[in-house]
């Protein structure tokens, strides 16, 4: 039915807003791909030392997530990753998690 891969991202407090700048002025290429349906970027709970967010796109198939992580747009969407100016927003590394649907009401 579809496959949807999520990134988890712990935000140090205070740094939200340039975590958030970071996605909005990126260069997405995840429209070029075969199979992508949708892009989310989540804003969820605050604990003591973070706020979480999560990165959720929607594919057609694990399969054709698994060739996005083989392209060229891939490749250039991580380029830059970890080479910002200054502290990272970004408390140690995004936790991915890779879900199969089974059931979908609409």
């Amino acid at each position: 039915m579809s496959y949807i891969a999520m990134n988890r991202f712990k935000i140090r407090p205070g740094r939200e807003a340039d975590f958030e700048t970071i996605w909005k002025q990126r260069e997405s290429r995840l429209k070029e791909l075969k199979g992508f349906r949708e892009f989310r970027l989540l804003k969820g709970p605050e604990g003591e030392d973070h706020r979480l967010y999560s990165s959720h796109v929607i594919w057609d198939s694990r399969a054709d997530f698994e060739a996005w992580t083989k392209s060229e747009q891939f490749r250039a969407a991580h380029r830059d990753a970890g080479k910002r100016e200054g502290e990272s927003p970004i408390l140690g590394h995004p936790q991915f998690e890779g879900f199969e649907t089974i059931l979908l009401e609409a």
